[in-house]
């Protein structure tokens, strides 16, 4: 893995062995960020990032801009080693937490313009993501929830749904809250 555009652009991503991790590959991973770069501007960006694992995608929006990045993991190996990667690359926006995805959505007070979610695609509650947000009203008004999930899942009946994109065995799907 590797930090693809960006201040932080080339940078390996090299997680220790024995994380409970499937990273966004490269390939959609770029795929993603092409999107995003066409519909949004980054730099204006709160982002939070779901379900962190590696902190991949979070190091992508620092690396990008983003106004701040908020990661969360329950995993204390994973969060262990985003905050490493934060101190070593100064990445000063960007904010880990440990804490289980589900109880952050239910307990934060902040709202964010960018939500992204990387369950783990056997999680029980995955499918739940989308109506927790809108739920807990984490998105401000404009706001987007990307929510990556194996592609034989779909989220095409849910509220706010707008597309998917396919990249082999996973799926974006995307969500917006209108306002």
């Amino acid at each position: 893995m590797r930090i693809i555009s960006g201040t932080l652009k080339g940078i390996l991503i090299e997680a220790p062995k024995g994380l409970p991790v499937r990273p966004t590959t490269d390939r959609a991973k770029e795929s993603l960020f092409n999107i995003l770069e066409n519909k949004l501007d980054i730099e204006q960006l709160e982002v939070l990032d779901l379900f962190s694992g590696t902190g991949n995608i979070s190091y992508e929006f620092v690396s990008r801009g983003a106004a701040k990045v908020t990661a969360v993991d329950n995993h204390f190996k994973c969060v262990s080693f985003i905050k490493s990667m934060k101190l070593k690359h100064r990445m000063e926006q960007l904010e880990v937490i440990k804490k289980d995805a589900f109880q952050f959505i239910k307990s934060s007070e902040n709202k964010y313009d960018l939500i992204f979610a990387d369950a783990p695609y056997a999680h029980p509650q995955l499918i739940q993501i989308p109506e927790l947000v809108y739920k807990h009203q984490l998105l401000k008004p404009g706001g987007l929830l990307i929510v990556e999930h194996e592609s034989l899942l779909s989220f095409k009946q849910h509220q706010g749904f707008t597309e998917e994109r396919v990249y082999g065995q996973s799926t974006f799907s995307f969500f917006q809250l209108l306002g």
